[in-house]
């Protein structure tokens, strides 16, 4: 068993809510992680048509059937619970009575927000994180590139070289690749994807051409870290840019892909406004664009975009695996000077860049200097590279090893 950081949120969660959801892509551990939480529980999972069909038709009787304390899995195919669940807990009174999984998250919202509002605290699972393979769970803590965390963190940070980052990148996160040796990789995100579009994308959208829709996800795949461009995405699918539009949002919808805003100003009009589209499996991209090894995708014409993906998951798992969520953008003007992302925290701007470099410049920070335009206090900075450790290369600037994260 790998703990899970979120362990403990769950755990602090479940005491003070009487529902608790978490949400996430299929396949990264949201049932196993609750079962290892919630020993002497009742379960129950919606895709069993059996429970299904009853949570639909007979919500009352579902929850004579299944009482709480009770898990109930996939719970996005029946919303019709939620209004239930809350006479339940409300009768009650009881903390952690029910717990959800749900891989559609803002299919359930609607519902939700309608019947759950102020009784429902909400998760974010995504794959194992770094030190999550590393069994240092415990130690995964929020980034924020301040000096104060370089220290704290220094003790159970990894040094990768390039050779071992790439390994990790190229074999993403899932669970069942991370944990399983005798399981071919190529096989699991075959079918993978295979279960993904013949059961999530049919109940969220109207897919008649499964290859139109796996040629889509590929073209999606091969603009990771870029700016979202429609009219590409649908040229390269053959479908047009309305559609294009619908199947990015199923995408974001099931927690494959973050659309990551840009840092928005009144106070300049220079900045861009189009988002950019991160996958929250480096593993999955690496496979749907086709670098069969390490090596090549290192040595690959996307081992920048990659790199960038690696880490900017990384900083959100860090978050949403300890119960919170980052107010986190990137940066682009007119000019095309460019940060790669921005944290902000306590009303601060702290400015982040990812550099291939074990020896980075002073020139891999010179963006942070048009942060002073925006009105906003700005904090310490960061460069995420490959060199051995951390250490200052400016008075606000700190060059640090991806492992710390």
């Amino acid at each position: 068993m790998f703990e899970r950081t979120l362990k403990n949120t769950i755990e602090q969660v479940s005491a003070t809510f009487p529902v608790l959801l978490v949400t996430g892509p299929r396949q990264v551990g949201k049932t196993t992680l609750l079962e290892d939480c919630g020993i002497n529980r009742n379960y129950v999972s919606l895709d069993d048509l059996e429970a299904k069909n009853l949570a639909i038709n007979d919500p009352a009787l579902f929850l004579q059937t299944y009482k709480p304390p009770l898990t109930i899995d996939e719970v996005q195919y029946a919303p019709q619970l939620f209004p239930y669940i809350k006479i339940a807990v409300d009768k009650s009174k009881k903390m952690g009575e029910f717990w959800l999984t749900g891989s559609q998250k803002f299919h359930l919202m609607k519902g939700i927000t309608e019947s759950l509002a102020g009784r429902i605290a909400i998760l974010d699972l995504l794959g194992f994180s770094e030190k999550e393979k590393e069994q240092k769970a415990s130690r995964q803590t929020p980034f924020t590139p301040t000096f104060e965390w370089v220290e704290a963190a220094q003790a159970s940070a990894s040094n990768f070289d390039i050779d071992e980052l790439y390994q990790r990148i190229w074999q993403g996160s899932f669970p069942a690749v991370v944990t399983r040796d005798g399981l071919s990789r190529e096989i699991f995100y075959k079918a993978y994807l295979q279960t993904y579009i013949e059961r999530d994308v049919r109940e969220l959208v109207n897919v008649t051409k499964g290859l139109s829709f796996y040629n889509f996800i590929r073209a999606a795949a091969a603009r990771t870290a870029q700016l979202v461009n429609y009219a590409a995405l649908a040229k390269d699918a053959g479908i047009d840019q309305k559609t294009a539009k619908a199947w990015l949002s199923v995408l974001e919808t099931s927690g494959i892909i973050k659309l990551l805003e840009p840092y928005h100003s009144n106070i300049t009009k220079r900045l861009i406004k189009t988002p950019k589209l991160y996958f929250l499996d480096t593993g999955l991209v690496a496979f749907l664009t086709g670098w069969d090894s390490p090596k090549s995708l290192s040595a690959g014409a996307m081992n920048g975009a990659m790199l960038e993906t690696h880490v900017f998951i990384e900083i959100l798992k860090g978050y949403w695996h300890n119960g919170q969520f980052p107010n986190i953008y990137f940066y682009r003007d007119a000019d095309q000077r460019e940060i790669d992302f921005l944290i902000e925290r306590n009303m601060t701007l702290y400015p982040i860049e990812v550099k291939r470099s074990a020896s980075p410049k002073g020139t891999s920070f010179k963006s942070f200097a048009q942060l002073a335009k925006l009105d906003k206090a700005v904090g310490s900075g960061a460069v995420l590279c490959l060199r051995n450790g951390h250490l200052p290369i400016s008075q606000d600037v700190i060059a640090m090893n991806i492992g710390y994260l």
